[in-house]
């Protein structure tokens, strides 16, 4: 066995992570209706008024202010009607004086017209409506281009593009978008012990996890996932994996980042690229390994399912979400009351998961192996370092997965 020879600190191994991103600097054009939480590529510039047309925005009547002026409850302004205009069809009258248009929300608006009184405050009797309150020009109307005039910019090069970006290139009728391509991560993991799910399980074998789990991490955060069949731990198999995902961004291995013989991820990293570290105070998840080949990253996680699932969460999303141009993620947090006593190791910084009860943390963690560490728990807590012990009822923070 080869012990890990220096542990560094959370903070230290972020930073050299990140460091280490390059932005992805590929793109795709693909439908908008597939484009919310993707990244824009180019600027987008209507050419077009939005609305196209001025238009209703209210169910009433198309009026010329001027002849509402006046109108009241107790002395109600008479108008004819000339005809009825709906959204989707363009109306035949022009609004004269002494005359209106009935109008749905929507519609165009009537040549003549430069207001709209709301159904409420009118009382229609067969082809007349008297009106009881008075319009002011431009009232209930949404002009045309009032939402968005001919050379404004829609959408910014480097924009998250969310529900309302969408919307607003629909209504320019911008069918497709160029955006920045996912970030593509291999998932590989590795080792004799673990087996397929529905496989029969040989002696000393466990089931699969890592596979199925790092991917939600991975698409959460802005990559597209590709996942290896299982690879021995053998330098052949694992250098011949490191070609076959040679085109990835990000190699993110599970298992043979650790100190026993047959973990040979290091020797396969520094044969092949630069280690940028191995091993992080933190637990769990401390046999953590580093790297880059060429222009990829490459992630060593131990294979314990909680350890490489909280240095997922840790690490490589935020190491994705750069990667893919994202924003950063902020964590949802909730104070609580710790349930009970909590001894920690000094140095390491701890990331101890918990089960919310009423406002009190019960510890969750059992140990790096089991996954129902994480899948039990609501959330976790962040123990320093330079903290050892947390006592009973102390508050503390609960950062929700």
């Amino acid at each position: 066995m080869r012990p890990i020879k220096r542990l560094i600190q959370l903070n230290e191994a972020l930073d050299l992570s990140l460091e280490a991103v390059r932005p992805v600097s590929r793109t795709e054009t693909i439908d908008i209706i597939d484009s919310p939480g993707r990244v824009a590529a180019e600027d987008v510039v209507s050419s077009l008024s939005v609305p196209p047309f001025s238009r209703s925005a209210m169910d009433g009547y198309a009026v010329r202010a001027k002849d509402t002026f006046g109108a009241s409850k107790l002395r109600p302004v008479r108008l004819n009607i000339t005809e009825a205009v709906y959204a989707g069809t363009v109306p035949r009258e022009s609004v004269v004086k002494g005359r209106c248009s009935e109008i749905a929300t929507g519609a165009m608006l009537p040549k003549g017209a430069d207001a709209v009184v709301m159904v409420e405050n009118t009382e229609k009797d067969g082809d007349r409506v008297s009106v009881t309150e008075a319009a002011h020009p431009g009232q209930h109307v949404s002009k045309k281009g009032e939402d968005i005039a001919p050379g404004v910019k829609v959408v910014s090069k480097g924009e998250l593009l969310n529900p309302s970006k969408v919307g607003a290139l629909a209504a320019i009728g911008r069918a497709r978008v160029k955006v920045y391509a996912r970030p593509r991560v291999a998932v590989i993991p590795t080792g004799n012990e673990i087996a397929d799910l529905g496989a029969e399980l040989g002696p000393g074998q466990v089931y699969n996890i890592n596979s199925y789990t790092l991917p939600g991490v991975i698409t959460a955060n802005g990559g597209e996932v590709l996942v290896s069949k299982i690879v021995d731990d053998s330098l052949e198999d694992l250098e011949a994996v490191l070609r076959k995902y040679r085109d990835c961004d990000v190699l993110v291995f599970s298992g043979g980042s650790s100190v026993g013989e047959r973990d040979i991820m290091l020797d396969v990293l520094e044969r092949n690229g630069k280690v940028l570290f191995h091993g992080i105070a933190v637990k769990p998840g401390k046999p953590t390994l580093f790297g880059t080949i060429g222009s990829q990253l490459l992630f060593g996680m131990p294979g314990y399912p909680t350890a490489c699932l909280s240095n997922a969460y840790i690490l490589l999303a935020p190491v994705l979400r750069a990667m893919a141009r994202l924003p950063k993620r902020e964590p949802q947090t909730v104070q609580a009351r710790m349930g009970r006593r909590v001894v920690s190791t000094t140095g390491r910084t701890q990331f101890l998961t918990v089960r919310l009860e009423d406002g009190v943390a019960q510890p969750a963690f059992k140990e790096s192996g089991a996954i129902t560490s994480m899948a039990f728990a609501d959330g976790y807590v962040v123990i320093p370092a330079d903290v050892d012990l947390i006592e009973k009822d102390e508050p503390v923070v609960v950062h929700l997965l």
